[in-house]
């Protein structure tokens, strides 16, 4: 789950501006750090945790105590102003801060799940395709913990979301470009986790196509978490990038999961 979506963030992390079309990388590089993606997906993870009608102010919080790590340019607006609603973004910040909100939920009903979505979402990316996109990724994330194959996963997303995954990590790399909406992003990196064969194998998928390499990655990752789980040594390297906030946080869900 959610150490899925940060271990996607902090490998792509060297690559969102310094883009590669392969698979064939160093996983953690020495310069790897922790973006706005892994700050997002903690301050849900403690939303969720804790309570889910302070989404704004815990989310700002988060953020503030966490400057300089890449946000986008109408959401550090938001972060930074107190009076300001949501601004209607399909911006694919939607989806890689999501993934608590299918952990949270996997023993219970997707409705469940999928409002847990909403209520994260909606506070900043309020435009239906933002919406969209938080759900289609929570779903996935759940049908995979439900142990669905990746086949049913995929038709499943296109019946109820109307993404097109009909082509192969190796037919959409050679074209794809750097794209931070929702609809450009989050197709692409469902696809990455269901063609993979370990949690690793995905968040190469996700990295080698080239675009937002990050964001990318920390929607594929949490997929293919709860496909196929992920190797503690990786785990461990990824805590020695993470601040202690973080780290907490994130232990706190997994625990919160061991109790039900």
């Amino acid at each position: 789950m959610s150490y899925g979506a940060i271990i996607g963030d902090l490998v792509g992390s060297v690559y969102e501006w310094d883009r590669i079309k392969t698979k064939e990388f160093e996983f953690f590089k020495p310069e790897c750090f922790y973006t706005d993606d892994s700050v997002c997906t903690a301050a849900v993870a403690h939303i969720l945790l804790n309570d889910p009608s302070s989404a704004v102010q815990a989310l700002r919080q988060w953020c503030r105590n966490h400057p300089g790590r890449g946000y986008g340019g109408m959401f550090l607006i938001w972060i930074n102003t107190d009076e300001m609603d949501a601004y209607n973004s399909y911006g694919n910040g939607a989806a890689m801060r999501v993934s608590p909100a299918a952990f949270l939920n996997r023993h219970r009903s997707i409705e469940e799940a999928l409002f847990a979505a909403d209520r994260v979402t909606e506070v900043t990316h309020n435009h239906p395709e933002g919406i969209k996109g938080a759900r289609a990724t929570t779903h996935a994330i759940w049908l995979a913990f439900q142990k669905h194959r990746p086949e049913h996963i995929r038709r499943t997303i296109e019946q109820e979301y109307g993404y097109d995954l009909s082509r192969t990590v190796d037919e959409i790399r050679p074209d794809y470009v750097f794209d931070v909406t929702c609809q450009g992003t989050v197709p692409e990196a469902i696809t990455c986790a269901l063609e993979s064969t370990s949690f690793e194998d995905a968040v190469r998928n996700a990295i080698s196509l080239g675009g937002d390499s990050d964001t990318l990655a920390a929607i594929a990752g949490p997929i293919a978490e709860a496909l196929h789980g992920v190797p503690k040594d990786l785990v461990g390297r990824a805590k020695q990038y993470l601040p202690t906030d973080i780290i907490g946080v994130i232990e706190r869900l997994y625990a919160s999961w061991k109790t039900v």
